[in-house]
């Protein structure tokens, strides 16, 4: 079973709000001081606190700036400190942080640095860092980069972010809301955005910045337990709560739901048919076949069908369109049931064999891996069809004696 981080954006999605939900969900706060200690960098600190957004108890995130009047990312209309890309990695070297943290703190800013730069006709190595180059907007990105890596989770979802309407005032004077940032992160990463009623700002240029750094899948499994969850508020008054839940889930049906994926292709070789099945078998395909048929214009071509777990199909998805030339494919769930398998070694007088054992209610199926009788077979020079026949001979009289005490 697949364990997924989910980071639901109903309520829309800010950096403060990631690092706050983090917290809250259980990723350790010492590590995140200890790293933002070592950025050396003065002027301000931190509150973290329980607090409440109509009547919904989170974990609040606040960034205070010394002599400055308060500047966060969901006000970030007042003083900021201008850097580039490059001030903004020079930061994140000397920070003492593991390396998957530090690569991932990087990509988020190059995410945003791309997102400034397209919006205004720049290269992002010239963008001024005008909200992501504060220093509450570094403590926040790096701070989630700390506590996603504290987490161990691989897998993130991200299955779109509600968003208001209306104007904002920023840096770059009054700009429609999603602003351009916003806008080209969920272009670009192909995130999807749900406009609500709610007037302001619900996602800002860091919050889909760090989604789209995070997210690995952007649907729920059909089944999910919810293992650990917590709450991170937004600062925002929308006339309604106001805050990020972050879930830790397990695909309950991982083992169950497989689908079959399907394309009709009449353009590759054998050769490249071969290498084909190959790595969609490494991508974790369950089982791969041809099947010959006609085609357009009369065309001899192949059905290539797999069949694949929940949990494998973007993997395999990604191999079919590497390896083979087509350019669409056709995916649908379907159920399975299995019958309970196990694996024993069966004892010859000249070696042992691993047998695969299957039960279905009253049925008993053996059957000696091929991989081990022919190994056994080369070692001791008996017949293999000999070591497969008294081995599964064995096998089934044990299994059939378990089923009979049972």
């Amino acid at each position: 079973m697949t364990d997924y981080l989910y980071l639901d954006g109903a309520c829309g999605i800010s950096g403060d709000m990631i690092v706050a939900a983090l917290l809250d969900l259980g990723a350790s706060r010492e590590k995140m001081d200890k790293v933002i200690a070592s950025l050396q960098l003065e002027g301000f600190h931190y509150h973290i606190e329980r607090k409440n957004s109509y009547s919904i108890a989170g974990l609040d995130f606040d960034v205070h700036l010394h002599n400055h009047e308060h500047c966060h990312e969901e006000g970030y209309h007042h003083h900021h400190e201008h850097r580039h890309l490059a001030d903004v990695y020079e930061i994140i070297e000397r920070a003492e942080m593991s390396d998957r943290a530090r690569s991932l703190a990087k990509k988020i800013f190059e995410i945003v640095a791309e997102a400034e730069a397209k919006a205004h006709g720049v290269n992002k190595q010239e963008v001024h860092f005008h909200e992501v180059g504060a220093i509450d907007s570094i403590v926040d990105i790096i701070s989630a980069a700390v506590l996603f890596d504290d987490l161990q989770i691989k897998n993130v979802i991200v299955n779109g972010l509600n968003e208001g309407q209306g104007t904002i005032n920023c840096q770059h004077g009054m700009l429609p809301i999603p602003v351009p940032a916003v806008l080209n992160i969920a272009e670009r990463y192909g995130i999807v955005l749900r406009q609500t009623d709610t007037q302001g700002e619900m996602v800002t240029p860091t919050g889909i910045a760090v989604a789209a750094a995070l997210r690995t899948k952007d649907k729920l499994p059909r089944e999910y337990k919810v293992m650990k969850s917590g709450i991170g508020l937004g600062k925002r008054d929308f006339g309604h709560a106001n805050f990020l839940r972050a879930m830790i889930i397990r695909d309950e049906a991982d083992g169950q739901l497989m689908y079959v994926l399907e394309s009709n292709i009449d353009d590759c070789s054998g050769e490249q048919l071969g290498l084909a099945m190959e790595k969609i078998f490494d991508a974790g395909a369950y089982d791969v076949h041809f099947e010959p048929c006609y085609m357009k214009k009369n065309r001899p071509a192949y059905i290539l069908r797999a069949i694949v777990a929940a949990d494998k199909l973007e993997a395999v998805e990604y191999a079919v369109f590497k390896y083979t030339s087509t350019i669409g494919l056709r995916k649908y769930p379907v159920d399975r049931i299995c019958m309970e398998r196990k694996k024993v070694k069966v004892k010859l007088k000249f070696g042992e064999v691993e047998v695969k054992i299957s039960t279905y209610k009253d049925i008993v199926r053996v059957q000696p891996e091929y991989e081990s009788v022919k190994a056994l077979s080369e070692k001791s020079g008996e017949d293999f069809a000999f070591i497969f026949n008294l081995a599964q001979h064995i096998a089934m009289k044990n299994a059939l004696k378990e089923t009979d005490n049972g």
